[in-house]
C-alpha cells in the first residue's frame, strides 16, 4: 500500500480523541525543504519513541540517512471477539531499526506483540460498525522514522464458525479452528498421596478423586500468584463443578455386589459410590501447552454424601429437620444428585441438589406406621418422590458398617419411621429426605469453610440457581427450575438490596447470610395471553395456611420444606421438565429448558399456551413412537419494567426441539435445519460480560440430554444469538393424538433462528452434554462430558464408548470417564464468535 492511510481515510475528519502528535507522514514529505525537521524533530521523535541516539561519538548531530520504506495490510473488517492481526513491513530500515504499533482512534484495545510487524488484538465490542485506526511507525538505527496507518472496521459480535454435522462417532467434534484437550476426568487424583488412576473398577479413596458425572461448572478467577481472587483472572482459576450420579457398574471390577434381595451392600463399595457424588474444587492453569489441573493445589476439595453442612434460613431447627445425626434440625451431613449451578456476584459457588428421592429406601407399611396415606409426613413424602416401598437406587442403607450401629453414615438412606421411635424424628432418620432438596453454598476459595444450605430458596428436585444481573440499590433475584415433568419455576428475591461493595467482601459466606437467608420464594403463572405472574410461597397468605384441605401448612418453613406443595395450592403452571435457566446478561431476560414431556403427563388435552405442543417423534428403523413433547422447548420471560423483583413479567417461546424431517407448521415451529436441528435442551448458559460474548449480542450456549434423537446423533452443544421477548407472533398449531383425532393449541412463538442458531459441539457415545463456563475473556471455554456409555452394554468385556480414551483416534477397549474439556480457538479468539 501507499503511505496514505489505508482504507484512504481522513483521520482529521473522524471526530474522535486522536494523538496530539504531528503526522509523521507530514514531516517525511517535507525532508528536503524543511532539513531542520528531518535532522531535529524526527530524530527527537524517533529517540522518543524507540530510545535512540542521534549523536555522534563527538556529540555532534548526525544526519540519518533516508527514512524506511513502511507499508501496512489492506484494511480489515471483523466482527467483536475475533482476534485481529495486523501485518506492515519497513524496507531500508537497516541494522538496529526499531517498529511500534500505536492505537490512534477508536475503543481501547490491547496489543499483543506491539513492537513486531505482526500485533495482534482482539475485537472489542462494538453496538454498530466501529472505526479502529493503528499506526506503524518504524525507525532506523540513524533515528530516521516513516509511519503508515491501518484501518480495522468492527462490527457488532456474530457467530464465527460453521455449523458442524450430526454424529455418532465416539469422538467430541468441534467446528474445524477450533482445539480441545481433556482436562480432569473420573478418578483422577487431587492430591499428592493418591496414585493414579487405574480404571478397572479397583481404584478407591475418591474423597480424593474426581468424582462421576461431571454436571455443572463454574471458572473462579484467581491472581496470577498466590491465594487472592481476581475475577478477571485468565489464566489461573478454581474450577468448580457437580458430579450428580454415578455409572455403577465402571466403579467396580466386575459390578457391583450385594444387590439381591436380603443381601447386604459391601461398605467398601458403597463408600467409593457415594463419594463419587458431590462437588469437586481444583485449581486450573494455563501453561505454555495449554492447560491442567493442579494435583497437588491447597485448594482442592471434594465435597461428597460424608460431608458436614448446616442449615441456614427460615428452615434452620424445624421439626421436620430432626434426625438421629441432627436432633436440633441446624446441621446435616452431605449433598447428593448435584446437578446444575450457579454462582453469586461475592465469589461463592451454589450447587443444587436435584432428584434425591431415589436414593431413599422405605419399606412396605411405612405409611400405616407415620400415621395413614392422610398424614402431613406422608403427603409431603410421597410429593417429594419418597415413596412407600421403595428400596433406594444404590442399596446403601444395607451396609452393615465395620464400627457397628455407631455409623449412620448408610443407615440414614433408610427413611422409615421406626416403630417405638420418638415421633419427633430424633431416634432415627424418617426426616432424612428433608435434608436434601436445597441449594447449597460453598466457597471456592475457601477449602475449610463449612457449606450452608440455604433453605429460604425452598425445597425441590433444585436443577440450579441463577442470579439476576444484580443492580445497586435493587434486590437481588434468583431464578430456578424443579427438574421433573410437570413441575414449575421459581425465583427467590433478597429481602436486602444490592451493595456493591459486598461484591469484594472478604468473608463471602457472611455475605451469603445478607442476601440468601431471608427474602420471598415465587412460583411462576403462565397466562395463555403471553403475560404471566410470579406467586409468593409465603404462609398466611392466600391457600397457604393451615386451612389448606390438600395440606395444613403450619409455618413458613413448613412452606419452603414443601415448595412443590405451596406451588400446588398457588396452582402454578406444570411445565415441561425445567432445567437449566440462564439470565441475559444484557438486557435481563430470562431463558429456561424444558427438557421434554411424554403423553401421560403431557396429554393432547392437557397442553397449555406456555407448554404447548403434543405430537409424535418416531424413533430409529422401527419407527417406534415417542408421544407428547419428546425434543422439548425454550421458554423466555422479561420482567415488567425490566427489574427482577417484578411479580408479573411477558413470555414467549424461543425455541422448540424437533428434527429438521419433521412437520414445519406443528412440530419443527422453528424452522430447524439440518445444522442445527436438536431435540431435549438441557444445559444453558450466556457468554459472561467481560467479553464480547456477554456484551451486545450475548451468546447462549445450548445442551442436550436426550434420548429421543439419539438415533441420528448423539448428544450436543449449540451456539445461539437468540433474539428478544415478543420478536415473533404469536402462533396457533395443531398437536395430533396417537388416534389420529386433533386438537388446536394458541402460544407465542419467537423468530425462527436462521443462521443465529448453530450447532457447535457433538460429544461421544451415549453421554449427555453438562455444563458450560469460559474464562474471563472468553477464550478459554470448559465443557462437561457425563456418563459416556451409559447403557454399560457388554460390560466387563467390552463397552459402549471407550472415551476419552477414544478421543486420540487410536483403537482402545477402556473403560469410558465422564470428564471436563477444554476448547479453544486456534487462532486465540473469543470462542464461538
Amino acid at each position: 500500500m501507499n503511505k496514505q492511510a489505508a482504507g484512504g481515510i481522513d483521520l482529521d475528519d473522524t471526530g474522535e480523541a486522536r494523538s496530539d502528535a504531528p503526522h509523521i507522514r507530514s514531516v517525511i514529505e517535507q525532508r528536503y525543504s524543511r532539513r531542520s525537521t528531518l535532522f531535529g524533530g524526527m530524530a527527537a521523535t524517533g529517540a522518543a519513541l524507540f530510545g535512540l541516539s542521534a549523536c555522534s561519538d563527538g556529540g555532534d548531530v548526525m544526519a540519518p540517512g533516508p527514512p524506511p520504506s513502511v507499508t501496512v495490510g489492506a484494511a480489515i473488517n471483523t466482527t467483536s471477539g475475533r482476534l485481529v492481526t495486523l501485518n506492515a513491513s519497513a524496507v531500508g530500515a537497516g541494522p538496529g531499526a526499531s517498529v511500534m504499533w500505536t492505537q490512534v482512534l477508536g475503543p481501547t484495545v490491547a496489543l499483543t506483540a506491539a513492537t513486531t510487524t505482526n500485533a495482534t488484538f482482539i475485537a472489542p465490542s462494538v453496538a454498530a460498525s466501529t472505526q479502529l485506526v493503528f499506526r506503524f511507525t518504524a525507525a532506523a538505527a540513524s533515528g530516521a522514522t516513516a509511519a503508515n496507518d491501518a484501518s480495522v472496521v468492527v462490527g457488532p459480535a456474530a457467530l464465527g464458525f460453521a455449523s458442524i454435522a450430526k454424529s455418532l462417532a465416539d469422538v467430541v467434534t468441534v467446528p474445524a479452528g477450533h482445539t480441545i484437550s481433556v482436562l480432569y476426568r473420573l478418578g483422577d487424583p487431587i492430591n499428592a498421596a493418591t496414585p493414579a488412576y487405574a480404571n478397572t473398577g479397583a481404584d478407591t479413596n475418591f474423597a480424593g478423586r474426581a468424582g462421576d458425572h461431571h454436571d455443572g461448572l463454574y471458572y473462579f478467577g484467581l491472581a496470577a500468584t498466590g491465594p487472592g481472587r481476581d475475577d478477571n483472572g485468565n489464566q489461573r482459576g478454581v474450577l468448580v463443578m457437580n458430579h450428580e450420579n454415578i455409572t455403577q457398574r465402571y466403579l467396580h471390577e466386575n459390578g457391583p455386589t450385594g444387590t439381591g434381595a436380603g443381601q447386604a451392600r459391601p461398605e467398601a463399595e458403597a463408600r467409593k459410590e457415594m463419594e463419587a457424588h458431590g462437588l469437586s474444587a481444583i485449581e486450573v492453569v494455563r501453561t505454555p501447552t495449554g492447560w491442567t489441573y493442579v494435583q497437588a493445589s491447597a485448594f482442592n476439595r471434594r465435597i461428597t454424601p460424608f460431608t458436614s453442612f448446616i442449615f441456614t434460613g427460615p428452615a434452620r431447627g424445624a421439626a421436620q429437620l430432626y434426625t438421629a445425626f441432627s436432633t436440633d434440625g441446624t446441621r446435616g451431613r452431605g449433598t447428593i444428585n448435584n446437578c446444575a449451578n450457579g454462582f453469586t456476584l461475592w465469589g461463592t459457588n451454589l450447587t443444587c441438589e436435584e432428584n434425591y428421592g431415589g436414593y431413599f429406601r422405605r419399606d412396605a407399611g411405612d405409611d400405616a406406621t407415620r400415621g395413614g396415606a392422610a398424614t402431613k409426613a406422608v403427603i409431603s413424602l410421597n410429593r417429594n418422590d419418597v415413596r412407600q416401598g421403595a428400596t433406594g437406587a444404590y442399596g446403601w442403607s444395607t451396609v452393615v458398617p465395620a464400627v457397628g450401629a455407631a455409623e449412620t453414615a448408610y443407615r440414614r438412606w433408610n427413611a422409615t419411621a421406626v416403630a417405638g421411635q420418638p415421633a419427633d424424628g430424633t431416634g432415627d432418620f424418617r426426616n432424612e429426605p428433608n435434608h436434601f432438596g436445597w441449594v447449597v453454598e460453598t466457597d471456592p476459595y475457601d477449602p475449610a469453610s463449612v457449606p450452608r444450605k440455604r433453605t429460604a430458596l425452598g425445597r425441590m428436585a433444585h436443577e440450579g440457581a441463577w442470579p439476576s444481573n444484580f443492580v445497586p440499590g435493587q434486590r437481588p433475584v434468583f431464578y430456578m427450575g424443579d427438574d421433573a415433568r410437570g413441575e414449575y419455576i421459581y425465583k427467590f428475591v433478597s429481602a436486602t438490596p444490592w451493595v456493591a461493595a459486598d461484591a469484594a467482601a472478604a468473608d463471602r459466606m457472611a455475605i451469603g447470610d445478607k442476601y440468601l437467608d431471608a427474602g420471598v420464594l415465587h412460583v411462576a403463572r403462565f397466562d395463555a395471553t403471553g403475560t404471566g405472574q410470579w406467586l409468593p410461597l409465603v404462609f398466611g397468605q392466600g391457600p397457604l395456611t393451615a386451612a389448606n384441605a390438600a395440606y395444613a401448612f403450619s409455618d413458613q418453613a413448613d412452606v419452603l420444606i414443601n415448595a412443590r406443595l405451596a406451588a400446588d395450592a398457588l396452582r402454578a403452571t406444570p411445565m415441561d421438565r425445567p432445567e437449566w435457566g440462564a439470565v441475559n446478561p444484557r438486557n435481563g431476560e430470562i431463558y429456561f429448558t424444558l427438557t421434554n414431556n411424554n403423553a401421560t403427563l403431557r396429554p393432547i388435552t392437557a397442553t397449555d399456551a406456555a407448554n404447548p405442543r403434543h405430537y409424535n417423534d418416531p424413533r430409529g428403523a422401527a419407527q417406534t413412537a415417542q408421544r407428547g413433547n419428546p425434543n422439548g422447548h425454550i421458554i423466555r420471560m422479561r420482567e415488567a419494567g425490566g427489574t427482577a423483583e417484578a411479580t408479573t413479567f411477558t413470555w414467549d417461546i424461543y425455541l422448540f426441539g424437533a428434527g429438521s424431517d419433521l412437520d414445519p407448521t406443528n412440530i419443527n415451529i422453528s424452522q430447524l435445519n439440518a445444522g442445527n436441528d436438536f431435540s431435549s435442551p438441557d444445559g444453558l448458559w450466556f457468554g459472561r460480560p467481560q467479553n464480547a460474548s456477554g456484551l451486545v449480542n450475548p451468546l447462549l450456549w445450548i445442551q442436550t440430554d436426550d434420548g429421543a434423537f439419539t438415533d441420528q446423533t448423539n448428544c450436543m452443544m449449540l451456539a445461539a444469538m437468540p433474539g428478544v421477548v415478543g420478536d415473533g407472533a404469536a402462533r396457533t398449531i395443531t398437536n395430533t393424538a396417537a388416534d389420529g383425532s386433533t386438537r388446536t393449541q394458541a402460544t407465542l412463538v419467537g423468530k425462527a433462528p436462521g443462521l443465529d442458531l448453530r450447532r457447535f459441539l457433538v460429544g461421544p457415545v451415549e453421554c449427555e452434554i453438562t455444563g458450560v463456563d469460559s474464562t474471563p475473556d472468553g477464550r478459554t471455554l470448559f465443557v462437561n462430558i457425563q456418563h459416556p456409555g451409559e447403557s454399560t452394554s457388554g460390560f466387563p468385556t467390552t463397552f459402549p464408548s471407550n472415551w476419552p480414551a477414544s478421543q486420540s483416534g487410536a483403537t482402545v477397549s477402556s473403560r469410558p470417564r465422564s470428564a471436563t474439556i477444554v476448547i479453544t480457538k486456534d487462532d486465540g479468539g473469543v470462542v464461538g464468535l
